[in-house]
Order: C-alpha cells, then sequence, then structure tokens
C-alpha cells in the first residue's frame, strides 16, 4: 500500500500504465504521463533548491499543471499550499506570508493581479508562471520562470520522507477571521484516500467529476481517492450548474462530490435518463430532505452517500445508502480507520438522544494548526478515556460540532457551537430552522443565523431565494413556521432575495456575511 501521497500515483503508473488517469478540456493523460509530469515537477522544483519540508503554494484554476505541481512537491520532498482561485490578492498574500512559501506556481493573469500584495512575502524567492514571461515584471529578487523553462530535466534527488512527515497545509476559508493552516501528513492523506475509496467501492472503471476547489479537502479527495483506486478525475472548472450535466454525459462520469448549494441547483435540473452516474456524495453541510428526494427521483440509479467530515480530519461520517430511506438526517457512522465520539464538556460519552460534542481519532487526525499553537491546543486535545497511564496521549480532533446519537450508533449534525443562536435562553440549530423552510419546496436556497436582540439576547433572520417558478412571501413562510415550530425558533424576520446567496470559496453559504449584512436593529418587543 502507498506510504507517501505521490506514491498513489506511482503505484497506479507500475499497475496500469495505459490506464486514463487526468481529464482536462482536450488535454488527456495516462497514469504513465501523469506519473512522468509529476518527477518532471519534482526535478524542477528540486532544481530551484526546494529543501526538505519547504512550501510551494499553487494558485490556479484546476488543471493540469495545478496537480503536477501538488504532487511533484510532495514527491521532491516539499509541501504542496494549494490555494482557491477565487481568494483576492490579499488574501493571497497573507497565506503565503503565514507559511513562509518559497515557490509560488501561477498563472500569468493571476501573477499580474498579485504583484503588490507579493511584496509582503520575504520567504518568496521563485515564481513560475504557466504561460508566457514576456511583459511580466519580475518582483526584485525573486526571478520569474516560465512552466517549460522550469520543467527542462533535472537530476535532483528528492528528499527523504516518512508517512509522518508534512505532505500539505489547506487553508480555511476564513469566513470566521484569518484563515487557517491545517498541516496534513503523508498519513493523513493516503489514509483518508484509501477508507473513502473503500466504502465508495471506487474502481478504475470509475470517472470521477472534480467540480469542487482542489484546496478544499473535499475537493483534493476526489484526487487522492481516485489515484488510489487508478480511476480517471476529469478536472471542471464550471461557470453554471448545467455545465456539471454536460461533463456528465460528455465524460461518462460514474462518480460526483458538490455541497449542498450546487446540489440544490442540481437537484432542480432535468437529469437524462439513463445517466452514467454511479454514486454522488455530500458533505460541507446538511442536505435538505427535499434535496435528498429530488436526486433520489432524478437519479434512481446512483447511490447517494451523506457524509460529514472537517479539514482537522479530512472525512469522519458517511451514511450508508441502504439506510437513506430509513435516516434520511442522519450523517452516518464512523469511516473505516477512524472513531468517531459524541462526548459532553468533560470528555464522557453522551448516550442515545443526546448532544454533545463530535471527537474524531486515528489516522486522519491533522498535525495542528500552521503557526498557530493556541488554535492548536484548543481543537487537538487528548482522545477521551485513555487509561491514565498512558505516558504520551493520543490526541484527537475536538471538532466544535454538535451532533446527537441514536440508539443504533447513527449520528445527526445539530450544528456547529459558535453558529448557534441563543434565543431568550434557548439554542437553537439554523439547521433545523432551514430545514423546516425547504420543507416548504418554496425555496431554491435559504440560510439562517442569528442577529443581536435587546430582550431576547439573538432573534433569528432567515435569508431565502425563492425557485424560479413559486410565488410567495415572507409572511405565508413566518406562517409556516409558526405552524411546524415552537415560537423561539421561528425567524423574527425572513428576508426574500432576488440574487443567490453568497457562498465562501468553497462553495458553501457564506453565514457570517449574511449575519453582517442583515444586522438588523430590532425593536423593544415581547419574548417569543
Amino acid at each position: 500500500m502507498s506510504e507517501l501521497v505521490h506514491d498513489l500515483i506511482f503505484d497506479a503508473a507500475r499497475r496500469s500504465p495505459s490506464a486514463p488517469a487526468l481529464v482536462h478540456g482536450p488535454q488527456r493523460l495516462d497514469y504513465a504521463g501523469l506519473a512522468s509530469l509529476v518527477r518532471r515537477c519534482a526535478g524542477a522544483l528540486l532544481a530551484l533548491g526546494l529543501g526538505p519540508a519547504e512550501r510551494v503554494a499553487v494558485y490556479l484554476e484546476k488543471r493540469v499543471e495545478n496537480v503536477g505541481a501538488m504532487f511533484g512537491a510532495a514527491a521532491a520532498g516539499g509541501v504542496f499550499v494549494p490555494l482557491n482561485p477565487l481568494l483576492r490578492p490579499e488574501q493571497v498574500g497573507y497565506i503565503l506570508a503565514d507559511c513562509q512559501v518559497s515557490i509560488l506556481v501561477t498563472s500569468p493573469e493571476r501573477y499580474r493581479q498579485l504583484a503588490a500584495a507579493l511584496a509582503g512575502c520575504p520567504q518568496l524567492r521563485r515564481i513560475i508562471v504557466t504561460g508566457d514571461t514576456a511583459g511580466l515584471e519580475p518582483l526584485a529578487g525573486v526571478p520569474l520562470s516560465s512552466w517549460d523553462e522550469a520543467l527542462a530535466p533535472g537530476d535532483g534527488v528528492p528528499h527523504r520522507r516518512i508517512d509522518a512527515d508534512l505532505a500539505a497545509i489547506l487553508y480555511t476559508s476564513g469566513s470566521t477571521g484569518k484563515p487557517k493552516g491545517v498541516v496534513l501528513s503523508h498519513r493523513n492523506l493516503v489514509a483518508g484516500a484509501h477508507s473513502v475509496a473503500s466504502y465508495l467501492e471506487i474502481t478504475p472503471a470509475d470517472r470521477i467529476l472534480a467540480v469542487l476547489p482542489l484546496s478544499f479537502d473535499y475537493g483534493l479527495s476526489q484526487l487522492t481517492t481516485s489515484f488510489a483506486r487508478g480511476a480517471a478525475v476529469v478536472l471542471l472548472n464550471h461557470l453554471f450548474a448545467r455545465d456539471v450535466l454536460t461533463a456528465v454525459a460528455e465524460h461518462g462520469i460514474t462518480g460526483l462530490a458538490a455541497v449542498p448549494p450546487l446540489w440544490m441547483q442540481l437537484a432542480q435540473l432535468p437529469w437524462p435518463a439513463p445517466c452514467s452516474l454511479r454514486f454522488l456524495t455530500n458533505s460541507g453541510g446538511a442536505m435538505p430532505r427535499s434535496t435528498v428526494e429530488a436526486l433520489r427521483t432524478s437519479l434512481p440509479d446512483a447511490s447517494l452517500f451523506l457524509m460529514y467530515g472537517l479539514t482537522e480530519a479530512f472525512r469522519s461520517t458517511y451514511l450508508p445508502p441502504a439506510e437513506l430511506a430509513h435516516r434520511p438526517d442522519s450523517i452516518g457512522r464512523a469511516i473505516p480507520n477512524a472513531q468517531v465520539m459524541v462526548v459532553r464538556p468533560d470528555g464522557t460519552p453522551c448516550g442515545p438522544g443526546e448532544t454533545g460534542e463530535l471527537v474524531h481519532r486515528g489516522a486522519l487526525v491533522a498535525l495542528g494548526y500552521w503557526n498557530d499553537p493556541q488554535m492548536t491546543a484548543t481543537r487537538f486535545r487528548p482522545a477521551p478515556g485513555q487509561d491514565p497511564a498512558l505516558p504520551l496521549p493520543e490526541l484527537a480532533v475536538w471538532s466544535g460540532d454538535r451532533v446527537r446519537i441514536d440508539a443504533d450508533g447513527y449520528l445527526y449534525f445539530v450544528g456547529r457551537s459558535d453558529d448557534m443562536i441563543k434565543v431568550s435562553g434557548y439554542r437553537v440549530s439554523p439547521t433545523e430552522v432551514e430545514e423546516v423552510l425547504h420543507a416548504t419546496a418554496l425555496l431554491a436556497e435559504v440560510a439562517a443565523f442569528g442577529v443581536p436582540h435587546p430582550q431576547w439576547g439573538e432573534a433569528i433572520v432567515a435569508v431565502a431565494v425563492l425557485r424560479a417558478d413559486q410565488v410567495a412571501t415572507s409572511d405565508l413562510l413566518v406562517r409556516h413556521c409558526h405552524q411546524q415550530m415552537p415560537a423561539y425558533m421561528v425567524p423574527a424576520r425572513i428576508v426574500l432575495c432576488s440574487e443567490a446567496l453568497p457562498r465562501n470559496p468553497n462553495g458553501k453559504l457564506d453565514r457570517k456575511l449574511l449575519q453582517q449584512r442583515y444586522s438588523l436593529t430590532f425593536e423593544s418587543a415581547a419574548a417569543p
């Protein structure tokens, strides 16, 4: 079994060198070609002086060079830092400075936008652009190389790495402040790839469509799980949800991963029958039950896996498709080679029906947050239930997410501790409010959040977008909530928008931005 993340590609190339590996537009690489590209990228980085565990940032849309640079950095003995292509220059500059990136791989267009922000990155010593360098003004002391020049044959010897060594730093979206760099080892990435590939039953015959950012752990997983089984990956930079349907049909896609906002759009489209899709996966938030039912109706032959994960542990739980009809709201149980616990604040286990914090232990637990010992100590703490005689306690991820467990051991997401809305002493999960509103079948998307209130502490506001074929008013939606929920859970305001709700760079709804945008002033009012 592969022990280092780039070995996923090299091992697949040894098994089936002519098998399709990577597709982007007209470009096609088999596993032998992809392995050759990764080795050439590793040689190029070593020729530029990349040291062991030095960081290589990749700021590109999904394309062949992106994949080659990331896995090439790992193969050279460095650490890859994938940057979301939607990030603004100042965000990119912050990340490059924070993890002291040595080499940046980007495009000429992105380089022009970044130039000013790169001045604050003193450790940066080389920039590689994927096109012609003509007309590009180099930074003082930071030479520019074109991709073709950099990939000239080199004889560098890769730095020795083991599975416990750093492989990647993935930065969170930063919706709650400055982005945090989650440090992942080769072991984290490889163990996660084999675990997820096993329950999805990925085979070399599968063709996986990569629509999520490769800087997102869920998006990167589309690469690693595919490479672990020798499957093909099709890279797609889509503008519209309909582009996904076109790609599925064009490439005979068998596996598709998305986040809830995208699934809600896809569920409303007319999927062709028959369809090549064998499985669908959801993570990054709870999928509304109405969307689940719409997908099962449109794609009856595709197995739907509802999953839960966090960047600090890559993936934690999944619900087997056979359980979907019985537990449509569940995030399932622990993935293979992981243990997931639901505990009280003192670390003791919760009983059936009780809500507690999700704690994940096992091979997928990250190494902490880059350059942030305080936050690392908060989230990465000794796993509950260990023998006190153990001299070096095992660390687990204390997720900050609240879940409940049923008598059969299945888990149900309640909400993030920092997202919970506190109304007159009651704790309300935004997910519960959104599920009730989605059940009207009137809305394309909705987000609930809390805003300050002088008497209640917080009031619930919901911002929604109507489906194109529906007509409704805020008052009608509020009346529906009163019929379905206790008074303290009913939104004080429901705002209807004509435009899609904002998303963070990973495609999730940006609740913090909505909260800032709709921080309404409430007059004195009776408690709910």
